[in-house]
């Protein structure tokens, strides 16, 4: 199978849209041997952020010396960004060897409702790479919602949630409140979470889900002042408060995975995440800047 070949294969599978649930995640998953059970993750949710997030927790790890991966979606340009390890996006073989794998997976199991979805096999396939790949540490990122989003069947060492508000409603719910309770969904027993959102429904769902499922929640509010020391490589007021998340979730974990500062300072500085508040100066002098805010 080639790269054009397994690209085709996966866009193919969109023809069965999307469907919320972990029941083919799981099944594929155990198929392929459950190679999330031989990692280490950050969960992250959210409606804003967290893609930034994502990266800026990246950084602080690889600094750290940390062999870390990063699973993220939509891509800009390139499949591959989705599947990063030491931000190094894997590679055109690598793609076609795990989709070939992945459809002879597809093809002879047992599916009963519905084939795996585009995403459902695309995260599994992240799997497989970063523990093939002997990843420390995976930085993962929901794709749509948390609570049913394929990314929900691993249990990892923090849950993040970013900031609830009005996305993906069709999906999601129409309120508020019901966004956060899908967010919120993946947040595990004893597993700690920690927060940045602000609007009171939001919190209220999140901290009732916490306390039923014994998870220590801490909640940023505002920016945290201890960021102020701190240079940010991303623009934007906003990546203050993704970058004290990004810090509190460091803290949290620092027994099981130590982290000194000088790798929290490298890994903000040093940042970079595209199509974020993205400065193109042209050679004219004109600048503009590109963003995929996708929700007001």
């Amino acid at each position: 199978m080639s790269y054009s070949e397994a690209i085709r294969f996966l866009y193919d599978l969109q023809v069965f849209g999307m469907k919320l649930g972990l029941e083919n995640a799981l099944r594929l998953a155990a198929l392929a041997g459950n190679p999330q059970h031989r990692l280490r993750f950050i969960h992250v949710a959210g409606t804003n952020g967290k893609g930034s997030t994502c990266a800026m927790l990246e950084g602080i790890y690889r600094a750290a010396g940390c062999r870390v991966g990063l699973f993220t979606s939509p891509h800009l340009v390139s499949f591959a960004e989705r599947i990063q390890v030491d931000r190094r996006l894997v590679g055109e073989s690598e793609v076609a060897r795990l989709v070939e794998e992945m459809r002879a997976l597809v093809q002879g199991g047992d599916f009963p409702d519905a084939p795996p979805t585009f995403f459902e096999v695309v995260t599994v396939m992240a799997l497989q790479y970063f523990a093939r790949q002997g990843c420390d540490l995976v930085i993962w990122e929901t794709g749509l919602g948390g609570r049913l989003d394929a990314t929900n069947i691993v249990t990892p060492l923090a849950s993040v949630i970013t900031n609830i508000q009005l996305d993906h409603q069709k999906w999601l719910g129409e309120t508020v409140a019901e966004i956060a309770r899908e967010k919120a969904g993946i947040i595990k027993p004893n597993i700690p979470v920690i927060t940045t959102a602000a609007d009171p429904a939001a919190l209220e769902v999140i901290s009732q889900t916490a306390r039923a499922r014994a998870a220590p929640l801490t909640i940023l509010t505002g920016r945290d002042a201890e960021i102020r020391d701190y240079e940010i490589g991303l623009c934007g007021g906003h990546q203050r408060t993704n970058a004290a998340l990004a810090l509190a979730v460091v803290r949290a974990l620092r027994e099981c995975l130590p982290v000194a500062d000088a790798a929290i300072r490298a890994g903000l500085k040093e940042v970079q995440w595209a199509g974020r508040l993205q400065r193109v100066e042209r050679a004219d002098g004109q600048i503009i800047l590109l963003d995929g805010a996708h929700n007001p």
